[in-house]
Formats: structure tokens, C-alpha cells, sequence
């Protein structure tokens, strides 16, 4: 476990920072994108939680915070440079438990009928913000895949978390007395006045 005895290094003022293999690199470039989106999905997961989950998410979300911290510690470690290291990631299992969990909190809801709009409890409203951030970390590791070697268990995690964080949101607006807020498609008349 690290001991972290002091926050600023003044070592990132040039515009660089610090891969966990200690190469520097651009703070601008692909993988410092990818992890520092997946430690901002985090954040709002905790904003959620501070807002309030209903028991079943709050029951798993630490564990889903935990894990983007493994995955965001191996995007911070480029495969190339870990010289067999052993280290913490995303394996399938971990797809596995968000198929699950998604599934059951899918069995309580009603099917949908129609594309959502984001709202709802500000619970929901967050976990929604939260899946549109998920969506932007799973294109930057995409878009890193490109260009060098990435784990595609990650790749596969975010996507779906990104579903479940959706069902999340639907569930959570529930509890809280919610209606799903169903996208018109026909709801665009001039405004009168």
C-alpha cells in the first residue's frame, strides 16, 4: 500500500506527469485521458453515493469504485514497460458481476418502451451523468487501443458498466418515486408566445 506523505511534487509544472513505470509523458496524451476520465467517472459514482443509493446499488458501488481504480492504476501502466509485474486489473470476472447485478436490478423494472431522457431524483439524474462519462472513458481507451497495447478486459468493463449504470439510474429514479422521462419524438411544435 503506498504512503502518500505529500500531494504536490511540483515535478508536473512543465506540463508533464509520471506513468507508474515512471516514464513521463505529455499530461495531454491518450492514456493520461483514458485513466484521468475513468478517476472522473469515479467521482461522480461518489457524488451518487453521497447523494444516496438505494441499499442494493450502495451494497456494490464501492466495489465498482475500487475496480475503476484497478482499471485507471492499469492504464497508468503501459503492458509494455511492467516487466511482468504483477499488478491489479479487470479480469472477465468482473464483467461477469456487472452482467448480474444488471440483470437482477433489471428484473424489478418494467420494460422499456421508449428511449429516456436524462433526469429524474437527483440520484438518478447523477448516475445518468455518470453513465455519459463512463461512454467517454470507453471511447479514450478505444481511442489508446489504436495506438498502443491495451487490456481489452477494460475496454469490455466500461461498456458494461456503462448499461448497468443506466439500469442504476432507472432503479434508483424508482425508489425514489420517479418516473422514467420518456424521449417525444413528436414533441417539437414551435413554442407559443
Amino acid at each position: 500500500m503506498p504512503r502518500i506523505t505529500k500531494v504536490y511534487t511540483r515535478t508536473g509544472d512543465d506540463g508533464t506527469t509520471a506513468l507508474t513505470s515512471g516514464r513521463r509523458v505529455p499530461k495531454d496524451s491518450p492514456r493520461v485521458e483514458a485513466y484521468g476520465t475513468i478517476d472522473e467517472l469515479s467521482s461522480h459514482l461518489g457524488v451518487a453515493r453521497a447523494i444516496g443509493l438505494s441499499d442494493l446499488c450502495e451494497s456494490r458501488m464501492r466495489r465498482i469504485q475500487n475496480q475503476l481504480f484497478h482499471l485507471g492504476a492499469e492504464v497508468s501502466y503501459p503492458v509494455d514497460e511492467r516487466g511482468g509485474a504483477d499488478f491489479p486489473g479487470i479480469e472477465p470476472r468482473h464483467v461477469d458481476e456487472l452482467e448480474k447485478l444488471t440483470d437482477q436490478l433489471m428484473e424489478k423494472l418494467e420494460p422499456l418502451e421508449n428511449f429516456l431522457l436524462p433526469g429524474g431524483a437527483p440520484v438518478g439524474a447523477e448516475l445518468h451523468v455518470a453513465r455519459t462519462v463512463c461512454r467517454r472513458a470507453e471511447r479514450s481507451l478505444v481511442a489508446l487501443s489504436r495506438l498502443e497495447t491495451v487490456e481489452p478486459a477494460g475496454i469490455r468493463y466500461l461498456n458494461r458498466l456503462s448499461d448497468l449504470l443506466f439500469v442504476m439510474a432507472r432503479y434508483e429514479n424508482r425508489e425514489a418515486g420517479s418516473q422514467d422521462l420518456l424521449w417525444d419524438s413528436r414533441d417539437d411544435e414551435p413554442l407559443e408566445g
